[in-house]
Formats: C-alpha cells, structure tokens, sequence
C-alpha cells in the first residue's frame, strides 16, 4: 500500500511541477552551467547503495562529503543554490527516486557511505529495512540540530511506527518546518526561524 501511494504521488507531483522543474532547472543552467542534477551515492533500503537526484546547489568540483563535515559549505553554494535550499526545492528531483523505488515520500533520510557512525547505529537499530524518505521523522524533529544518536533513535521510531497516518503527520511537519525555515545548518551557521 506504501508503495502504491508513494508510486501515485510522486508521478502526479512530478506531472504537476514539470513547469516548475524545467525554471529551476534554467535557473541553474544561467547561474552556474551545466550540469543541473546533482548525483550523489546514497545508502538505501537493506543498506544497499542507490544513486539520489537533486537540483545541484554547489559549485562545479566542491568536494562530496556531508555537509556537516564541509566547513567551506558556504562559500561553495551558488546563489542559486541558496535560494533553492532555503526552499527546500533542491529536493524536488527525488520525486524521480521515489517513482523508480529506491526512495518513499517519507522514511529515514538517506545518508553518503562516509557518514560511518550513523550507519553503524542505523544497522544496530534496524533502520535499514524502511525504504529512505524525501522527509522524515529525524527532519522534522530537529534536522541538522540533532547528534547522530538522535537521529538514529528519531530513525528507528519511525520504523517500528510506521502507518499511513503517521506519514501524513510527518508530511504536514515538514512544511511547516520548511516554511519556518528551522533547524537548517549552512556553512556552520544555524537558522532557528525567524
């Protein structure tokens, strides 16, 4: 049923923003040049890796580790690309994971192979049978403010919950954290909502 909704969703959403899509994507294009997505190895579902797509945000050769561990991540957003995390509407493109089924509408956010404490306690937790999610519980209850144990434990909370009604709540959260703009770290600077 899960992937059922989130296979109905995601083509509609992707049908419905195509315009939206396609400005972006210029936007991008006339900021920085090609290319317009960003691929990036991710850990997904039974931690098996998969490829994630993303409107790309960062410089052409920014180095790929998490942001987090990025200390020049500032510097290295295009101007662009701030507007677009800001928005959340880098994000959009993982509508395409979503259709294809390496990802769902909500699930556990998916992480790169170098961020090894977490993917330790996500696989002592179990977090890895649930497919990983555009949103997620984590997200919505801190985000970048949280540790690794948190998000974990956020991680596998959802897991051992999860329920069609829990993933509405989850969706309702997240815009209004997005619209808050709330527990978003960029560049080692923290926006809390203004």
């Amino acid at each position: 049923m899960k992937r059922f909704f989130d296979f109905v969703i995601s083509l509609f959403a992707l049908i419905i923003l195509s315009p939206l899509l396609a400005v972006v994507s210029l936007i991008i294009f006339i900021d920085d040049g090609p290319p317009v997505v960003f691929r990036q190895t991710r850990i997904g579902k039974d931690a098996k890796p998969f490829t994630i797509y993303k409107f790309r945000t960062m410089k052409k050769n920014t180095r790929n580790t998490a942001k987090g561990e990025l200390a020049e991540s500032g510097a290295q957003i295009t101007k662009s690309g701030a507007f677009l995390r800001k928005t959340s509407l880098d994000e959009l493109l993982q509508l395409i994971n979503v259709l294809n089924g390496t990802m769902s509408i909500v699930g556990p956010r998916p992480l790169i192979p170098e961020e090894e404490k977490i993917h330790a306690l996500r696989k002592e937790y179990g977090v890895y049978k649930a497919r990983p999610g555009v949103t997620g519980w984590a997200q919505v209850n801190g985000r970048d403010d949280l540790d690794d144990e948190e998000k974990a434990k956020f991680d596998i909370e959802y897991v051992e919950n999860a329920s069609l009604a829990f993933d509405i709540k989850i969706l309702f959260k997240t815009v209004a954290v997005v619209l808050k703009r709330e527990n978003i770290t960029e560049g080692g600077e923290k926006n809390k909502g203004e």
